[in-house]
């Protein structure tokens, strides 16, 4: 928004609307009307981000430029279009009608690819990550850039960074699932990064699971072992074969630990066209499937 004056107008008015709309808001000091849709039209022009271009001229001041219009009552205002008036009303409109008013004359808005497809297009994982650690400095209560945040970290080896990047939010494990799911890959992490007997694989498990198919304990340790390693289908299996014995063993346990993993495994969703459903990861809704089996028979 500025301020035209009879010094201003050729240039500011009429050699600009050659290009650009320009709306221009007939006002005076001392009217309540022009008050309340002085702001509304401020509004208005930052939210069409450049589709049109708002002036004000004080009436009282710039008399000559008022009779031009042949302005009788403020406030009046005149859409300019190449070099000429088009279109106008008058009174304090609401927010929604000054909107209808513009969108007969102004061309419409570009649309704008969804800010999930500008990250992933043709980014490299360190510009993904970089998104993803903006998203959060901008916005620290978003959970889905966080949950994406520390997924990634961790997904890409980094479990230091991710333990940071979590703490703000690790008093919400017991209320945001995903969050829940994170805790359970990091543990799983550190599971592995102290067992000094791990470092050949999961042999030691495989030992005490031949010798007694339901040492839920050690196929738990080797299902935590595959997650580690981002062997998520060999995880299940593992978890599986718990919950196929026992479906609440040691306080759900195993279900949780499931249902971290196919958190964690499971890519965000593509975008797709208003009306149409993402494809699920096929190997992500067999497991869910195999999950809701083995819990419901």
């Amino acid at each position: 928004m500025m301020d035209v004056t009879v010094a201003n107008f050729e240039e500011e008015v009429i050699a600009a609307s050659m290009t650009t709309p320009v709306l221009i808001d007939f006002w005076a000091p001392w009217c309540g009307p022009c008050k309340s849709l002085g702001p509304i039209l401020e509004k208005v022009e930052v939210a069409y981000e450049g589709r049109f271009k708002l002036v004000k001229i004080d009436s009282d001041q710039e008399q000559q430029l008022g009779a031009a219009f042949g302005i009788r009552s403020i406030p009046t205002c005149i859409l300019m279009v190449g070099g000429k008036p088009v279109d106008g009303f008058q009174g304090a409109l609401p927010e929604g009608k000054v909107k209808e008013f513009l969108d007969k004359h102004l061309s419409p808005a570009e649309e704008k690819p969804p800010e999930e497809e500008l990250a992933l297009a043709d980014a490299t994982p360190e510009e993904a990550l970089a998104k993803l650690q903006a998203d959060v400095a901008k916005d620290p209560a978003n959970e889905a850039a966080r949950f994406e945040l520390v997924k990634a970290l961790l997904l890409g080896g980094d479990t230091d960074a991710a333990k940071v990047a979590f703490a703000p939010v690790i008093a919400q494990t017991t209320v945001v699932r995903r969050f829940d799911s994170l805790k359970r890959m990091m543990d799983a992490a550190d599971f592995v990064a102290v067992s000094a007997q791990l470092e050949a694989g999961t042999a030691e498990f495989d030992a005490k699971i031949t010798l007694n198919k339901r040492d839920f304990d050690a196929r738990f340790d080797k299902a935590r072992w595959h997650m580690a390693h981002q062997q998520w289908t060999a995880a299940l299996d593992e978890l599986l074969d718990i919950l196929m014995r026992d479906k609440t063993w040691s306080e759900d346990k195993a279900r949780k630990t499931y249902i971290a993993i196919l958190d964690i495994m499971e890519a965000p969703k593509p975008k797709v066209a208003d009306g149409q459903i993402p494809p699920d990861d096929p190997v992500v809704a067999t497991y869910r499937r195999r999950l809701s089996s083995v819990i419901l028979s």
